[in-house]
């Protein structure tokens, strides 16, 4: 059910199912909102309760000053964790709202069941990737928001899957098209920011589980694999085709990972609670 709060002060759009065995939050990429969710969310509420959001500056939040830190956007979320009654959670991330998800493990780690990075990592921006944030800034500022609108949701997917995906990247330039220019610059301005979380992720006390796309344009193959090698103890799913957007590109695959995943979190807290 989607519905308008306030979180940490700030004015959100949320949709909470409600009921469930476990909860699992959804945060959504850059130049999305929660409707990229809808149809794997539809799929996970039949067994879990699931709140989706759109962060500040996406979607149709707030947008909140010049910058918008993953710190600040982790704290709204931690507000929706205490606004919805949520003890605990599976916190699971979508690239930028995996950063989200890492700052608010290093936060509030208490507060998560397990933590679930779908195409993101820990490592702060190289100064190429900077530069190449710099140069979106610099195209939203002259009024051109219509050229990411062109070409950053066809890069997301891999090239065999666009043509089958073209509805769903026409969703995504629509998206675009729709967010504020003032939200899509402050998260920007955050992402360049943020720190590296390598040492939060580990040494957090919940498991952690891992997806990357074998044709990821964003992550290439050697960030993930030395993603995964200094993470040892995180579980790994590889979808094999599949770029930046694999839970929309291989929705099986990880719903199925992702379900069963879960699933082995709650019959081992079955299992320490009888202990």
């Amino acid at each position: 059910m989607d519905q308008f709060i306030r979180a940490a002060g700030v004015a959100l759009r949320i949709s909470d199912s409600g009921t469930g065995s476990q909860t699992v939050v959804l945060l959504h990429g850059y130049l999305e909102s929660m409707e990229v969710w809808e149809d794997f969310a539809e799929r996970l509420s039949r067994c879990y309760r699931v709140v989706r959001l759109d962060l500040p500056g996406h979607g149709i939040s707030e947008v909140c000053g010049e910058v918008h830190t993953v710190e600040f956007m982790a704290e709204v979320v931690h507000g929706v964790f205490d606004a919805l009654h949520i003890e605990r959670a599976v916190l699971v991330g979508h690239s930028l709202g995996g950063y989200v998800a890492m700052a608010f493990a290093e936060a509030w780690p208490e507060r998560l069941s397990g933590l679930v990075l779908f195409h993101s990592v820990p490592g702060a921006d190289s100064v190429q990737r900077r530069e190449a944030r710099q140069r979106e800034i610099d195209l939203v500022l002259a009024g051109k928001k219509d050229t990411l609108a062109r070409i950053t949701p066809g890069n997301g997917f891999a090239p065999e899957n666009r043509v089958r995906m073209a509805p769903k990247i026409e969703e995504q330039i629509d998206q675009v098209t729709l967010t504020d220019d003032a939200g899509i610059v402050a998260i920007l301005r955050g992402m360049m920011d943020r720190s590296d979380r390598t040492a939060v992720l580990q040494h957090l006390s919940v498991p952690v589980l891992l997806f990357f796309g074998r044709h990821d344009s964003y992550i290439a193959p050697e960030l993930a694999a030395s993603t995964i090698s200094a993470l040892p103890s995180a579980t790994v799913v590889w979808l094999e085709h599949s770029g930046h957007m694999g839970f929309v590109e291989e929705e099986n695959a990880s719903y199925e990972a992702l379900t069963g995943w879960i699933d082995g979190l709650l019959k081992a807290d079955g299992s320490s609670l009888q202990q």
